[in-house]
């Protein structure tokens, strides 16, 4: 009986990590596979549907029948990179250079998955809660994968992965934090922790949802500082209150001091509040930062009282205290010692309560990939990668991630930075390096690719790339609708 041969691993070449994957078997990547000796990419390759950006002509004197509802145009298909695989080893041009007619201009665009190791995201937090202090360690399954930023108006800041963490660490911080970037960017939650031992915060991000800090979901972005909070609403509460205390960590403001409060005649109220006082009507750290009133630690806001003056305050008078976000609000009369009592609010104040949180926007997190496309991804799109840094510096060659408007910051070599809700769903990869793969794509005219010395050669038209394309709905997140193509990738070649 002859023994039947045992098929031979075959190796994958499209990353460092150089897999050797047996017959039925997929990569340490998850992305690539042996399908009866061929290398099969097992991502569709996306292909997104491209508008001509004009709006619909409102009142005009268009004809009717120069317009058919369509608004997204269906011929102007654009490859993204996702799906398209890498360049590693990286003399070998991107894999898909892509031309095609946009309104009688000869394009070109040039994708490909890059394998980013310098990479991470930034993440916008909307919330007053108090979730750790600046340059505080955030930790995932115990490991380091970045920090606390500058918070910024009514958000906290977040600075997560980079090559530090990703390579400069211990292997299994390496590990982490390339994962939980992979879910993050791919718009799934990751639960991280901040701060120390009695201090610290647990924290659920996920793009596009309400952060849940120490196991409540936030409702609310803070309509803006207690200063602001005192300028936009001071009219509402003439004749209903004597003065009125917006609670904030940063900025808590007094009517009666307010400059608003003075142009609307609002008199003394012999009020002292327990802060550094800045400008009239204005307090800094009123409190501690915390998760109660307005983001301190307080949850009795007469705490931040004082005694109020006998000379100017009186038995009966009125006081509302409310955070920026209307979420938290109390009624006070002062008793016969001047010292605030509960009372029922009035339905006028519970209204004002009411429209304050109103005009707050609903707390969400923004997750923002960032990312440095080096030379080695830049050489599948020219052989001379420095002519393709300047042609985007010069705004001669546009730059987006899976079709999503893309940041270029300023200064040497290509960093973008492109906000993940805008990209096609599962738009992210790994390799176990560990780093990211993203997509990448260089659109510019035929004309300019051949100056920088593209990879003219390779250059195919849009239609033997798209084939036959399908239109799907958009996502609710709203981006455009795609028509995905699947490809199969056997020993470098499309089949």
């Amino acid at each position: 009986m002859t023994e039947r041969a045992k098929p031979e691993k075959i190796r994958c070449d499209a990353c460092p990590v150089m897999c050797y994957i047996a017959d039925g078997k997929i990569g340490a990547c998850d992305r690539y596979a042996n399908h009866g000796g061929d290398l099969v990419r097992l991502d569709a390759l996306t292909i997104i549907e491209g508008t001509d950006q004009k709006l619909v002509p409102f009142l005009s004197d268009t004809p009717a029948d120069e317009w058919d509802g369509n608004i997204v145009k269906g011929d102007r298909p654009f490859v993204t990179a996702v799906g398209a695989g890498t360049t590693y080893p990286d003399y070998k041009p991107a894999p898909f250079i892509v031309s095609q007619d946009i309104e009688g201009v000869d394009m070109v665009t040039v994708v490909t998955e890059g394998i980013f190791s310098y990479c991470g995201v930034k993440v916008k937090i909307d919330t007053d809660r108090h979730i750790g202090h600046e340059r505080d360690v955030v930790r995932v399954g115990g490991e380091p994968i970045g920090h606390v930023m500058t918070s910024e108006y009514g958000s906290k800041m977040l600075s997560l992965g980079g090559v530090e963490h990703l390579t400069g660490g211990t292997k299994k911080e390496g590990r982490v934090t390339c994962d939980a970037l992979l879910k993050l960017c791919n718009r799934e939650p990751v639960e991280m922790v901040i701060g120390e031992d009695d201090h610290a915060t647990t924290l659920v991000v996920e793009a596009g949802k309400a952060p849940v800090i120490n196991g409540l979901p936030e409702k609310l972005m803070r309509v803006g500082c207690g200063s602001a909070t005192i300028g936009m609403f001071a009219k509402q509460w003439l004749s209903h209150a004597d003065d009125v205390v917006v609670v904030d960590d940063h900025i808590t403001g007094v009517l009666s001091e307010h400059q608003a409060g003075k142009e609307l005649d609002v008199p003394p109220t012999g009020i002292k509040i327990l802060g550094r006082r800045s400008t009239p009507g204005r307090y800094f750290q009123v409190a501690e930062p915390g998760t109660g009133w307005g983001g301190t630690d307080i949850e009795d806001p007469l705490a931040i009282l004082g005694p109020f003056n006998p000379k100017v305050a009186w038995a009966g008078q009125r006081l509302l205290m409310v955070s920026t976000t209307g979420e938290q609000s109390g009624y006070y009369e002062l008793d016969t010692d001047l010292v605030p009592q509960p009372a029922t609010m009035p339905d006028a104040l519970r209204a004002s309560c009411d429209l304050i949180a109103e005009n707050c926007e609903p707390s969400i997190c923004s997750v923002l990939f960032m990312g440095g496309a080096g030379g080695s991804l830049r050489a599948g799109v020219t052989e001379n990668p420095v002519r393709l840094t300047r042609s985007v510096k010069d705004a001669l060659t546009h730059v987006s991630c899976g079709g999503a408007e893309a940041y270029v910051w300023p200064g040497g070599g290509i960093t973008v930075m492109v906000d993940v809700m805008d990209m096609p769903t599962g738009s992210f990869g790994y390799v176990p390096t560990p780093a990211l793969v993203a997509p990448i794509e260089f659109s510019l005219r035929v004309s300019d690719y051949a100056t920088l010395g593209g990879h003219m050669s390779e250059v195919k038209p849009v239609s033997s790339v798209t084939g036959e394309t399908r239109k799907v709905k958009p996502e609710a997140h709203g981006h455009d609708p795609m028509a995905h193509t699947n490809y199969r990738w056997a020993k470098g070649e499309k089949s």
